[in-house]
């Protein structure tokens, strides 16, 4: 109610990019983490069976951070205050980089969505390394190439992140399917992305899971490359999906858009499209193969049909920043109504229980 009635009005009108700072500001904050603790009064529990796990990994419930909010490693704490069950960090470069010129950052609030070219801003794997780990965190790190590597040598790019980020992390992400650096797409091409994994995978040790996160952009064709990338270099999952550079179907006018440009577009008008590319995947991959559902999650409602299409885990970003900080907890007590409206009495049971679009 405050958040909704009272600070969103207010934060909403400033610059999306300076709200971001100023979150991240006080998530960073020791002295206000009992603040955050706060929300957890309005969790209440019904008696399902919520835990999961992500690649072997257990966690307490699936409503996991997407990759983007923190891309510094500075708010994992703060964050995990707030309920997420993981937090993925990034996207993080080996190379240190500002990211593009601002404004980078834009709200379509008709539209419950956000378009962003932040391009992988961050301090560099280093730097970020020299923050973690954080004990008591599920922490993903989510990798991409340096923008100014060259495609030719972005392999060894990405394996310099990956080394950098091993000992502090739980699973990886590769990252390239974000549209803000430029070609980084082509990368998810056959035969460049199953070079860039089995050069991760050849200095995966210990081994950790590795994920693909991809976009929502892709044809179906191209999926199937996907599916067969995946098993063949022994991936432990997807994510799917990345922002899309589609503008089809927005409320917002036109001229907006136009005026706003480049970048991804996240939020409600990705949902449909996400939720297909889960159930495509989930249908063709085997299940020692996760499916990480993203986009466009909102609500318990918008979980529960990504985990019914055949995501065990999910992870909002967009919605986070729309319904605030205790969103985690709003969507926990709406997605176990979900599951005891239709008869499970635990989160597993409703995985992949309806891989058919309705």
């Amino acid at each position: 109610m405050l958040y909704q009635y009272i600070l969103k009005p207010l934060l909403f009108q400033l610059d999306p990019e300076r709200v971001h700072n100023l979150a991240a500001f006080f998530l960073s904050q020791k002295w206000f983490h009992p603040f955050l603790r706060c929300v957890n009064w309005q969790r209440k529990c019904q008696g399902i069976d919520l835990t999961t796990s992500l690649c072997g990994i257990p966690l307490k419930h699936p409503i996991s951070l997407a990759a983007g909010f923190d891309k510094h490693a500075h708010m994992v704490k703060g964050l995990h205050q707030l309920g997420f069950s993981a937090i993925e960090i990034g996207t993080v470069t080996h190379l240190p980089q500002e990211g593009n010129p601002q404004p980078r950052l834009f709200r379509l609030p008709k539209d419950q969505a956000l378009i962003n070219r932040m391009g992988f801003n961050n301090g560099g794997a280093h730097a970020v390394a020299r923050r973690l780990p954080v004990e008591g965190v599920v922490l993903g790190g989510n990798i991409g190439k340096s923008k100014v590597v060259p495609l030719e040598q972005a392999r060894d790019d990405y394996q310099q992140t990956f080394h950098a980020l091993h000992p502090h992390v739980q699973y990886f992400v590769v990252n390239v399917s974000s549209p803000n650096t430029p070609n980084l797409r082509k990368l998810q091409d056959k035969a460049p992305l199953t070079e860039l994994i089995m050069a991760l995978q050849s200095i995966n040790r210990p081994k950790k899971p590795i994920l693909l996160k991809i976009a929502p952009d892709l044809t179906d064709p191209q999926l199937d490359d996907i599916v067969e990338v995946v098993q063949a270099t022994d991936m432990d999952g997807v994510i799917a999906t990345n922002t899309t550079i589609e503008r089809s179907g927005l409320k917002t006018d036109a001229h907006r858009i136009e005026a706003i440009g480049a970048g991804g577009l996240s939020g409600a008008p990705v949902r449909q499209r996400s939720t297909e590319v889960i159930r495509l995947l989930r249908a063709q991959l085997p299940n020692t193969i996760d499916v990480v559902g993203v986009g466009g999650i909102f609500t318990g409602e918008d979980a529960y049909e990504k985990i019914c299409a055949g995501a065990n885990v999910v992870q909002i970003y967009t919605g986070f920043i729309y319904r605030g900080p205790a969103t985690v907890i709003k969507i926990l007590n709406e997605l176990e109504t979900c599951l005891k409206r239709d008869g499970h009495t635990s989160l597993r049971q409703a995985v992949g229980s309806r891989t058919q679009a309705l």
